[in-house]
C-alpha cells in the first residue's frame, strides 16, 4: 500500500510555547545576546502565547532574530543547545501530542515535524519525541563557522506546504492519506495539502477556516515530561549531537543537521 505520513507543526502545536525563544536565558547565558534582547524575547513569547502571531508580525521578528543571530558561532550555540534541551523541552510537550505520534508511529506513519523555527532546535526536538523527518529554517553559515544572518531556506506558510509535497514525491507518500496539525493560519496551506488535517489549539483564524472547512478542532492543554509519558522516546541511546543554529521562533533560524540515532531509524532533514 502507499505510504502515509503525519506532519506536525511543533510550536503550540507539539509544544506548550515557542521552541526558539524558550533557549533564550541559555543564549543569555553563554553571552550571545544581552538582558535587553531577553527581555525582548520574554515579551515576543507572550504576545505569541497570547494570541499567535500574524504574517506581519512574523516578518519583524523573522528580520530581527535574523539580526540578532549575525555573527553567532555554530559551535559554541551547538553545545547550548544541546546542555539545555531536556531542563527546556521535555516540561513543555503535549501528553496529548505525544500520544498522536505514538498512535501515528503504531498505525506505520513516518511523522515529520515541519516548523518555521531554527533547524538547531527542531532537529533535537524532533529526535527527542522520535520523529522520522524534519523540515524547518535553515540559515546561512560563513566559512568562519558563524552565521552571516542570511537565510537559506525559510520554512513558513507556502514554503511548509511545499516541502510537504516535496517530501510526498520523494519518500512515496500519498498525501490523500497523510495527516496534518497546526495551530496557525499560517499552516492553511499545509493542512490542505492532505487528505486529514487538523486543527490544533488554533488561532482565531484558523478555528474560522477549520469550522468552515469542517476540519477537527483539537484542544491540547497538558503538558508532561516525555520520560513519565513515554520513557521509550526520553531516553536516547547515546548523546545527541546539535549541528548547526540560528534563532527563529517563528521567524527565521536555522542550522545544520543533528545527527544521532536515538529510537527509530535516522531522521534525514530536507
Amino acid at each position: 500500500m502507499p505510504r502515509a505520513a503525519a506532519f506536525f507543526d511543533l510550536d503550540k502545536t507539539v509544544i506548550a510555547k515557542s521552541s526558539t525563544l524558550t533557549f533564550s536565558k541559555s543564549f543569555y547565558q553563554g553571552g550571545l545576546i544581552n538582558r535587553r534582547a531577553v527581555l525582548r524575547t520574554a515579551y515576543t513569547q507572550f504576545v505569541f502565547l497570547a494570541g499567535g502571531a500574524d504574517h506581519d508580525q512574523m516578518e519583524r521578528m523573522r528580520e530581527y532574530l535574523s539580526a540578532l543571530c549575525r555573527g553567532w558561532n555554530v559551535q559554541h550555540v551547538k553545545e547550548l543547545v544541546a546542555e539545555t534541551l531536556h531542563d527546556l523541552i521535555d516540561p513543555i510537550i503535549y501528553d496529548e501530542a505525544a500520544s498522536l505520534i505514538e498512535e501515528h508511529h503504531t498505525a506505520g506513519r513516518d511523522v515529520v515535524i515541519v516548523s518555521t523555527s531554527g533547524a538547531e532546535v527542531v532537529e533535537p526536538i524532533g529526535e527527542l519525541l522520535g520523529a522520522d523527518r524534519v523540515v524547518a529554517t535553515r540559515m546561512v553559515v560563513g566559512d568562519d563557522g558563524c552565521f552571516t544572518g542570511e537565510i537559506e531556506y525559510y520554512a513558513y506558510g507556502p514554503t511548509k506546504a511545499e516541502a510537504v509535497e516535496e517530501l510526498a514525491r520523494t519518500e512515496g507518500y500519498d498525501l490523500s492519506r497523510c495527516y496534518a496539525y497546526s495551530d496557525s493560519a499560517t499552516d492553511v496551506p499545509m493542512l490542505s495539502a492532505v487528505g486529514h488535517p487538523y486543527a490544533v489549539n488554533p488561532d482565531r483564524a484558523l478555528r474560522r477556516e477549520a469550522i468552515a472547512r469542517e476540519w477537527p478542532i483539537l484542544d491540547f492543554h497538558k503538558p508532561v515530561r516525555l520520560k513519565q509519558r513515554l520513557p521509550h522516546l526520553s531516553a536516547p541511546s547515546r548523546p545527541a549531537l546539535a549541528a548547526a543554529v540560528a534563532i527563529g521562533a517563528a521567524a527565521a533560524t536555522a542550522g545544520l543537521v543533528w545527527y544521532a540515532s536515538q529510537r527509530r531509524a535516522r531522521m534525514r532533514p530536507i
